[in-house]
């Protein structure tokens, strides 16, 4: 990625910016290939590898990650994309003149990843139940690869020109193209928006080393990784939502959805942390060597 450099007359000064891309997708033939799928994709591949590597670590059979994933991955689309539909903008799929088959068109954008851990979360528990393995294990295992994936995920955006935030001069300051359906109308040509997709993949990658760290560092007990992961990512998006994103998005109590979603991720996250290091271990956590 390279920065659009424009010469600042005032005090002599250089303002930089992020361009957005031109384009979101290519075509293989018939084919139409969405870079914000491709996106999804490179992040479930690095998720995988690292759960796997993870997952063999704490003396499981690597062979087990790929049984989950086929449960977890379809089940955390579905729940994707139902939880943009049904919660983030229901008005745009259901309201007069909406297309019927929009909720379908998962390639224009709009997936929810708080949908995609609640309902994945069911899909991995369903497969570890057939496979006799602990889902809390699993869900340690496989956490900070999920934010390294959220994190490659948020580059879909940056392609489809959306979910950025308010103006602002910062010298990364994003360039959304005027021609674009998510350019706000109310502002004018050449305004800068924050990137929080951004934002939010550098809060997700920091994250990821994070629970690396700790858990190389003190043996957490079992399911504290997972939490750690849900009150961590719950704390940057709270951030984001409240005081950076500007898209539309259903309220409630005058806020928007998201602030009380990631608000109960940094409750329920803090909550099951303390829980799970009370309770009286069980197994001895492996500190982990990535």
């Amino acid at each position: 990625m390279s920065a659009a450099l424009s010469a600042g007359v005032s005090q002599g000064l250089v303002v930089a910016s992020i361009p957005s891309p031109s384009l979101s997708g290519f075509d293989v033939g018939p084919l139409r290939i969405h870079f914000y799928a491709l996106c999804i994709l490179a992040g479930i591949a690095i998720c995988l590898w690292l759960t796997t590597r993870r997952w063999e670590r704490m003396g499981q059979d690597p062979e087990a990650v790929w049984d989950i994933a086929l449960w977890a991955i379809p089940f955390g689309l579905v729940g994707a994309r139902a939880y943009h539909v049904l919660i983030t903008d229901p008005a745009s799929y259901f309201g007069p003149g909406a297309d019927p088959w929009g909720w379908a068109k998962i390639w224009e954008g709009g997936i929810g990843i708080m949908g995609a851990i609640t309902v994945g979360a069911l899909g991995a528990f369903i497969a570890c139940r057939r496979l006799g393995v602990s889902l809390t294990r699993f869900a340690d295992a496989a956490a900070p690869g999920i934010l390294i994936a959220q994190a490659c995920g948020r580059w879909g955006n940056w392609f489809n020109q959306e979910l950025f935030g308010k103006p602002t001069d910062l010298p990364w300051g994003l360039e959304i193209s005027q021609n674009s359906v998510n350019f706000p109308s109310q502002y004018p040509p050449g305004t800068l928006f924050h990137p929080t997709f951004l934002y939010e993949s550098l809060w997700n990658l920091l994250g990821a080393m994070v629970l690396l760290f700790v858990g190389r560092r003190w043996a957490l007990k079992l399911g504290q990784t997972f939490w750690l992961y849900v009150l961590w990512y719950g704390v940057g998006r709270f951030m984001i939502e409240m005081f950076l994103r500007i898209d539309a998005a259903q309220t409630l109590g005058g806020l928007r959805i998201h602030i009380w979603t990631s608000g109960a991720l940094i409750l329920l996250g803090l909550l099951g942390f303390l829980i799970a290091g009370a309770r009286k271990r069980k197994s001895v956590a492996v500190r982990e060597g990535e």
